[in-house]
């Protein structure tokens, strides 16, 4: 019969319980268990056993650039940030809001630390999350136009909850790339990360057109949380010691 069970559950792909069904079965106090809590535990392990492989998911459709998350972060070694408010990004409100953030500074302070831990923060809350580089973002769209891939290309950017887009305005852009950002701007519903060392002023300059850097601004830096990272010479670093993964072993609650 226990073999039997076990099989069913497979077949049924409830995994989780078959893995809890094998445990309770060599637990010498199972007869101190009644049938409720025995129940219990088999829909626990399995209701964890997919938050977590719905994390993995959500982390390996992210393409976070780096492994990283609010655990590893040392806030003591990251002075000339506003501490309160790094605290306050972790917990996500903000992309319930649909709010965006703007990361600037110079190389080598850990903006693209930071937002990829944000991004992993974000995906462990139950959100949707893709990390790209602007550049690398607008030669993926260029290249599907050639083929008719451009559209839905630009439906799955426009559905995640949360876009992460590092070097921004690294360069200046062409009128079918600045048609291209403005296409993603406009279509998004989610929030935006943007990780870059070009400070505000210039942005205008490197979309090169007034009118669409304009509507594209406007839809992203007057809701935008900044965090200026003025301080080079003070990076972001992983906490000291024994790092945890950034992976947990218990997917946390998701967001709405």
């Amino acid at each position: 019969m226990h073999h039997a069970n076990l099989e069913k559950l497979k077949s049924l792909r409830l995994f989780g319980m078959a893995r809890a069904l094998q445990e309770l079965v060599g637990l010498d106090d199972r007869g101190q268990l009644d049938f409720d809590d025995q129940l219990a535990l088999l829909i626990e392990r399995e209701t964890a056993d997919r938050a977590n492989a719905a994390l993995e998911m959500r982390l390996k459709r992210a393409r976070l650039r780096q492994a990283a998350c609010f655990e590893n972060l040392d806030l003591k070694a990251s002075r000339g940030l506003d501490k309160g408010l790094i605290r306050d990004l972790f917990t996500g409100r903000w992309i319930s809001q649909h709010r965006h953030v703007i990361l600037t500074g110079a190389t080598g302070t850990g903006k693209t630390w930071i937002a990829c831990a944000l991004g992993n923060q974000a995906a462990r809350e139950g959100f949707s999350v893709l990390y790209t580089r602007l550049s690398r973002r607008l030669d993926d769209i260029a290249t599907a136009r050639l083929g008719s891939g451009a559209g839905a290309l630009m439906r799955r950017i426009a559905k995640v909850d949360l876009l992460l887009v590092d070097d921004w305005m690294m360069s200046e852009l062409s009128a079918t790339q600045r048609r291209d950002l403005m296409e993603i701007v406009d279509d998004r519903h989610g929030s935006i990360i943007l990780a870059t060392q070009i400070p505000l002023s210039s942005w205008h300059r490197a979309i090169g057109d007034a009118t669409y850097a304009d509507a594209i601004l406007d839809r992203i830096v007057h809701t935008a949380l900044y965090v200026a990272f003025s301080r080079p010479g003070h990076h972001i670093q992983p906490v000291a010691g024994e790092r945890v993964a950034c992976v947990p072993p218990l997917a946390l609650k998701p967001g709405p």
